[in-house]
């Protein structure tokens, strides 16, 4: 899940995970780096993506 929300200063930054929680008030995406808790009020744009690829395995030298 991405979602798209505004920041200080008057631009935006998006959050990329799982939608780990959802109420009234906002929602909460965990990252890589931590959960991270939206006011909805904030929120511009959501969506699904598919998950992440998995690594190729490294090809060796001949």
């Amino acid at each position: 899940m991405v979602v798209r929300y505004r920041i200080d200063g008057g631009g935006l930054t998006d959050a990329l995970g799982y939608l780990v929680g959802t109420d009234d008030d906002g929602c909460t995406v965990r990252t890589r780096q931590a959960d991270v808790v939206i006011p909805l009020e904030l929120v511009v744009a959501a969506k699904e993506v598919p998950p992440a690829p998995r690594p190729r395995p490294a090809r060796g030298r001949d």
